[in-house]
């Protein structure tokens, strides 16, 4: 059996090819949409992928399910669980709890295990050329290295009202029905590492045990001693805040995403067509350079997302394609780089992409504003924005200073004053720097807050940082 897991460092998402070597076959589970990797690593082992699945409707991308199916013939199967409001609205097999995949001698058995979502599945694999008894578990959601899939993000970013409550218990419920009644040796292979927001600690290893997350999680006592509200109270206290994006990708990966098919290699445009672009407004320049050198100057009407591993999760938060129809202008040092970045926005449905520029000379430039930390006191804005987590506000901020992290700020320009200026700061200005250029193209006066919390914080007195 080969099982491989490809990790997208971006969305801090994994997913996982599983092959049969003797039969020469493999299946793919949690597959995004840019499936080049996933051809290639059958391609390279000699197989053919004959099936794609996924643990559930996921939020934080879209699934590649479908453009998998499409590329190679193979079989979608999909969650049937969950109940009515909870069923796919594209043609697949519909798994139930315990019905099975086979790849020659390959066994996957699907788990109903729901509380991060009411559908979700985990898939418990059995290596048949080596023992007739499972020895790995895909997790997905359900859980992680050292955490579990958080039960609130339907309330946060899917429209639900307190379903967090319910899926709470039915965590619970699927640890001690499903996952402690397995054997302590199967390993546990999760969907997400640590820096996803579908839970609030997970670790960075790639992998578990059974026998090892019943015995030191931070669940484990809770489980132990059948304290299911003790259970619930810890679960559910400190969540991160969830992207505003989260809800586009339900949607989405619950309908099924729109197939891209082979997409045309990205092209080089002239500066003067682009010119006439940004004048028109048919376009938006994606400066994708580091926010030190932005601050230097930076094509009008931007918006910042620097190159790197966050390109999708920063362009989701300032490129909205059910509402900016603008295709993007990607700046970028080659067309390998440009297309990079193009993998990476597809991932999360900014598909609309015209090409890119290698520089922006000629174009209409202008210089963010910027204010030092020892400025601010006598500064007259409107708000100081701070646009990092909750749980880092809550830890430390800026006196007077408005929460709203960067994820969610273009979709809650309500909590904004309508007129005056903005101050806004992350915790280094990376963050910042993004939100702040897709207010500005909003039409919002924003100035950054040089350095941000980090800058500002080492110039205060102890007394002066408040933790409420």
């Amino acid at each position: 059996m080969l099982l491989e897991r490809i990790y997208d460092e971006d969305l801090a998402q994994a997913s996982y090819l599983i092959g049969c070597q003797a039969k020469g076959e493999a299946v793919v589970v949690d597959g995004r949409r840019d499936i080049a990797v996933y051809q290639a690593l059958a391609a390279k082992n000699g197989m053919k992928i004959v099936a794609v699945t996924e643990t559930h409707i996921h939020a934080d991308y879209l699934s590649g399910t479908r453009e998998l199916a499409a590329a190679t013939g193979a079989k979608i199967y999909v969650s049937g669980e969950g109940g009515p409001d909870w069923q796919y609205g594209f043609d697949g097999e519909r798994l139930l709890d315990g019905d099975k995949i086979v790849l020659g001698n390959i066994s996957i058995q699907a788990l109903h295990t729901p509380g991060h979502t009411p559908e979700h599945l985990s898939f418990l694999v059995t290596d048949g050329a080596f023992s007739d008894h499972p020895g790995y578990l895909l997790s997905g959601d359900f859980v992680f290295s050292g955490d579990l899939g958080r039960p609130d993000l339907l309330d946060e970013a899917a429209g639900g009202v307190d379903t967090r409550f319910a899926g709470a218990k039915q965590l619970f419920t699927s640890l001690r029905e499903k996952f402690v009644t397995l054997p302590d040796y199967v390993q546990v292979h999760p969907a997400h590492g640590a820096g996803s927001a579908c839970g609030k600690a997970l670790g960075a290893i790639p992998s578990s045990t059974v026998g090892y997350e019943r015995r030191f999680a931070w669940w484990a006592p809770y489980l132990a001693a059948n304290d299911e509200q003790g259970f619930i109270d810890e679960l559910l206290e400190g969540q991160p805040d969830a992207h505003a994006y989260f809800g586009r990708m339900k949607r989405e990966n619950r309908q099924g995403p729109a197939l891209l098919g082979a997409r045309a290699p990205l092209q080089e445009l002239t500066l003067a067509t682009v010119a006439t672009d940004l004048a028109a407004d048919t376009v938006t320049f994606v400066d994708t350079r580091p926010n030190d050198q932005v601050h230097e100057g930076t094509v009008i009407g931007s918006v910042n997302i620097p190159a790197g591993k966050s390109v999708a999760s920063f362009g989701a938060w300032v490129v909205n394609p059910e509402t900016d129809k603008n295709p993007l202008v990607l700046l970028a040092p080659d067309q390998a780089s440009a297309q990079e970045m193009w993998d990476h926005l597809v991932r999360v449905g900014i598909d609309s992409v015209a090409g890119y520029v290698t520089g922006f000379e000629g174009l209409p430039v202008s210089i963010p504003k910027l204010i030092q930390p020892e400025e601010l006191a006598g500064f007259d804005a409107a708000m100081v924005l701070d646009v990092r987590n909750r749980t880092e506000h809550a830890a430390g901020h800026i006196p007077g200073s408005h929460q709203l992290s960067g994820g969610r700020v273009m979709w809650n320009l309500d909590q904004l004053p309508a007129e005056g200026t903005i101050v806004s700061y992350c915790q280094s200005g990376v963050r910042n720097s993004v939100a702040a250029s897709a207010l500005r193209r909003a039409g919002y006066d924003v100035v950054e807050l040089d350095g941000s919390y980090a800058a500002w914080v080492s110039r205060q007195p102890l007394d002066a940082v408040s933790a409420s």
